[in-house]
């Protein structure tokens, strides 16, 4: 039986606005009337506060941390938190001590995917969007592994290039390892400014990765605003450009990402 699609929002980098570009594509799902789970993977707990739901970073276990080390031990419903546009699994204060936990269980890498196994077929999702940490580790490795999708979000300048080779090199060992395939299914140039560097950039994206689909949003205060009052930009009464381009990346995404098995 066909499950949902999944995809991981990943840059080691820090700063590219990976978590508004988490939030918006998975709005931009929802408008679509797909059935959307979010989970932030980031022990920061971005994501978590982008969409209001600040008070469950510091509440009372059961964790996800608890769910990732004992998927089966944690019930479904203890760690979804409702949200007007998706179901959300959130971060917790407790996520900071993923790294050194996960590295001492047996296949601490892969237990992402066993939890999303359970959480889809309870809540019957369409589409589950992981946003990941800016740091290549562990954490990362589960989302990679479990989704095994990439959305990119990546600033139009020219450190860029470096921190698209480490995380390319870095998920080529991962399948090596792991006998996975995990495609780039997006690149998302974000907060592109109208200056000549931004240009040559965008010019190198294209060259340098032609099979996959580049998406173009430009700065926008409206998507900060979004984020401060925890919704995405489709949930919000100002207008944006930048939901164009949201709406069409949902769309080739939703039309394109392969749905997980889930046996019958």
């Amino acid at each position: 039986m066909a499950g949902a699609a999944r995809l991981c929002v990943t840059n080691q980098k820090g700063g590219v606005g990976k978590t508004t570009v988490a939030i918006n594509l998975a709005g931009a799902l929802n408008e679509l009337g797909r059935d959307v789970l979010f989970v932030d993977l980031d022990p920061q707990g971005n994501a978590t506060e982008g969409l209001g739901l600040l008070e469950a970073y510091d509440a009372e276990p059961p964790s996800l941390l608890d769910a990732l080390v004992e998927p089966a031990a944690v019930d479904c419903d203890e760690l979804v938190s409702t949200h007007p546009e998706m179901d959300v699994v959130t971060s917790n204060v407790d996520m900071n001590a993923a790294e050194s936990t996960l590295v001492q269980e047996p296949d601490g890498e892969t237990r992402l995917d066993a939890l999303l196994d359970r959480l889809e077929t309870a809540g019957g999702y369409d589409v589950t969007v992981v946003d990941c940490s800016p740091h290549l580790g562990l954490l990362t490795d589960n989302a990679l592994y479990a989704t095994e999708n990439l959305v990119i979000p990546a600033l139009a300048e020219p450190t860029s290039k470096r921190s698209l080779e480490l995380l390319f090199d870095y998920v080529g060992a991962l399948e090596m390892d792991h006998d996975v395939t995990i495609e780039p299914q997006a690149l998302v140039a974000n907060r592109i400014e109208n200056t000549r560097a931004a240009t040559e950039m965008l010019e190198w994206f294209d060259e340098a990765l032609p099979d996959v689909p580049l998406y173009r949003i430009r700065k926008r205060v409206a998507l900060q605003r979004a984020f401060a009052s925890g919704k995405s930009v489709f949930a919000v009464e100002e207008e944006t450009d930048m939901s164009a381009v949201f709406t069409e990346m949902a769309e080739q995404l939703d039309e394109q990402l392969p749905r997980q098995e889930i046996p019958a």
